[in-house]
């Protein structure tokens, strides 16, 4: 079984950074693929970055790339979201999945965080 549990949320003021951190317990970070996803009351669940089980690749959603960074440290089995240049519209719960599939779609993670909530105050 595996559980993950998100960290690092808060509020900031926009222009500002934030890391969020995701602790993997139950099996290694190296046997899944690790996502980060985000939501608001009035939208679905939004892709936001994802790393493939090797650590080598990692995508992007559009409205974050070149902003937000995926990254992870095996030996503490925990996947990393830096936040930077924060925008309002970044305000949303995020939240932690692991899977044996790589993508963008929530299908194609197993297991999820119970979510971290990120206010940007404009």
């Amino acid at each position: 079984q595996v559980s993950l549990e998100e960290s690092g949320g808060g509020l900031v003021q926009a222009g500002g950074s934030l890391r969020l951190s995701c602790v993997v317990s139950g099996h290694s970070i190296n046997n899944y693929a690790m996502g980060w996803f985000r939501q608001t009351p009035r939208q679905e669940r939004e892709f936001v970055a994802a790393m493939t089980w090797s650590g080598v690749t990692t995508s992007y959603g559009d409205s974050v790339r070149g902003r937000f960074t995926i990254s992870r440290d095996v030996a503490k089995n925990t996947v990393y979201l830096q936040m930077n240049q924060l925008k309002p519209e970044d305000t949303a719960v995020y939240y932690c999945a692991a899977g044996t599939g790589w993508g963008r779609y929530e299908y194609e993670y197993e297991s999820w965080g119970q979510g971290s909530q990120v206010t940007v105050s404009s």
